[in-house]
C-alpha cells in the first residue's frame, strides 16, 4: 500500500550526521560502526532505498535550523543569517537528489498528481524518485518575512514556527510564552501566500493564539496525546478537538520518548519500556476516539529526527517497516478504507483540499 510519510528530517541526517541517504541503510550503519559522536550512530533508520523498499513514495522533507541566544543552552546558531545559511545547504542537498533522480519536489496538486501515477504506474521502484514537500521546521531562520517570500519563492509550503525553546517567532516544546509580533505577522504572511500551518511543538500559548489568528489549512506533521504520556511536547485532548474542527491531520510520531510515560534519555530502551509500532497506533485511535472517525490521523514518523533504533518501536528495524501498519490496524479493527486513510489518504484529501 502506498505510504505517505508527513515529517522526515532528511536534509539534517545528509548533512550534520554526513549520511549518504542513497545507499541502503546497512552500509550506513557499517560506516558507522564505532563512531559515538551521536547517539544514534550505527542504528540509523531511514535511507532513500529503504523508503522505496516501504513503498513509501511521498514524504514532507524538512528543513531546519535553531537561533540561540547568548543565554540558550541549545544547540544552534547565533545569528538568525547563520541559520538562513544553514537552511539554503540543506536545500541544496535537496536540489542535488532532484539533479541525481533520487528525489522529485512537489509544489502544487498538478504536481502532485504527475507524481502518484507516476509511482502507481511503475512495476520497478528501486530507482523511482521519492516525491517531497518541503517544510521548515522552526522559522527561526527567516531573517525576515522578506526571506518567507524567498523560501515560497524556491518551493516551501509548510511552517512549523516553532521547535524546542524560545524561538525568534513562537516559543515551542519545553518553553512558554505568547507569540511575539514577529510571529503574529509570520502568521499573516502565511495565509496570504496560502502555506500550511504545522502546529507540532507550539508551546500551549502560542498553540491557541495562532489557530486564532491564522486562516488558513493547519496540520500536525509528528504529534502524539497528552492523555497518554503527559508532556507539553503532546496535544491535550482539548488541543486536539481545535485541530480536528479546522479539519487538520495528525502524524503519529515514532520518538519512544513520547510513546512511553517518564522516559530516560540514554537509560531506557524500547525493549524494556515494550515500545512498538502499536504503541503509536493507540495514539491514532485516541485522535480516532475524540474525533468519532478516522479522518484526522496520518503517519508523521520523524525517524531520522535525532535518533534511530536505540529510541524508536523495537519491531521497527527501518522505515519500511511503516508497511507493517495496514496489518496492525486491521487487528485494532480498523476497516479497509479506514486503514488507507491513515497510510495515506487524509493527507492526500488534506493537500487535494487545500492545493486542488
Amino acid at each position: 500500500m502506498f505510504i505517505l510519510d508527513a515529517h522526515l528530517d532528511l536534509s539534517m541526517n545528509a548533512l550534520e550526521w554526513n549520511r549518504d541517504l542513497t545507499r541502503p541503510i546497512s552500509e550506513i550503519n557499517t560506516i558507522e560502526k564505532g563512531l559515538n559522536d551521536k547517539p544514534d550512530r550505527g542504528r540509523a533508520t531511514v535511507s532513500l532505498p529503504e523508503l522505496r523498499k516501504g513503498n513509501i513514495g511521498l514524504v514532507v522533507a524538512t528543513q531546519i535550523a535553531r537561533y540561540v541566544a547568548p543565554e540558550n543552552p541549545l544547540p544552534g546558531w547565533h545569528s538568525p543569517e547563520q541559520a538562513w545559511a544553514h537552511t539554503q545547504g540543506q536545500f541544496a542537498w535537496y536540489q542535488a537528489m532532484v539533479d541525481q533522480g533520487e528525489m522529485s519536489q512537489i509544489k502544487n496538486w498538478k504536481e502532485l498528481e504527475a507524481h502518484l501515477a507516476s509511482w502507481n504506474a511503475a512495476t520497478d521502484k528501486s530507482k523511482h524518485p521519492i516525491g517531497f514537500i518541503l517544510s521548515l521546521e522552526g522559522a527561526d531562520s527567516l531573517v525576515n518575512l522578506d526571506y518567507l517570500e524567498k523560501a515560497y519563492d524556491y518551493g516551501l509550503r509548510a511552517i512549523g514556527p516553532a521547535h524546542y525553546g524560545p524561538g525568534r517567532y513562537a516559543h515551542g516544546t519545553d518553553a512558554s510564552a505568547p507569540l511575539n509580533s514577529q510571529g503574529k505577522d509570520l502568521l499573516k504572511k502565511m495565509d496570504e501566500l496560502g502555506m500550511i500551518l504545522d502546529a507540532t511543538h507550539l508551546c500551549d500559548e502560542a498553540f491557541w493564539e495562532a489557530l486564532k489568528i491564522f486562516k488558513g489549512p493547519v496540520w500536525a506533521s509528528h504529534n502524539n496525546c497528552r492523555a497518554l504520556v503527559d508532556h507539553n511536547r503532546q496535544f491535550s485532548d482539548d488541543m486536539i478537538q481545535a485541530l480536528i474542527e479546522r479539519g487538520a491531520v495528525i502524524g503519529g510520531a515514532f520518538d519512544a520518548w513520547m510513546l512511553s510515560p517518564n522516559w530516560e534519555r540514554g537509560k531506557s530502551t524500547p525493549v524494556e519500556r515494550d515500545v512498538r509500532i502499536t504503541t503509536v497506533l493507540d495514539h491514532l485511535d485516541h485522535i480516532c476516539q475524540l474525533a468519532g472517525n478516522a479522518d484526522h490521523i496520518g503517519i508523521g514518523s520523524d525517524l531520522d529526527g535525532g535518533f534511530g533504533k536505540e529510541q524508536c518501536p523495537w519491531d521497527l528495524e527501518s522505515i519500511a517497516d511503516l508497511s507493517k501498519i495496514p496489518d496492525l490496524l486491521k487487528n485494532k479493527g480498523f476497516e479497509k478504507n479506514d486503514i488507507e486513510k491513515v497510510m495515506h489518504g487524509n493527507w492526500l484529501n488534506f493537500l487535494k483540499k487545500n492545493w486542488g
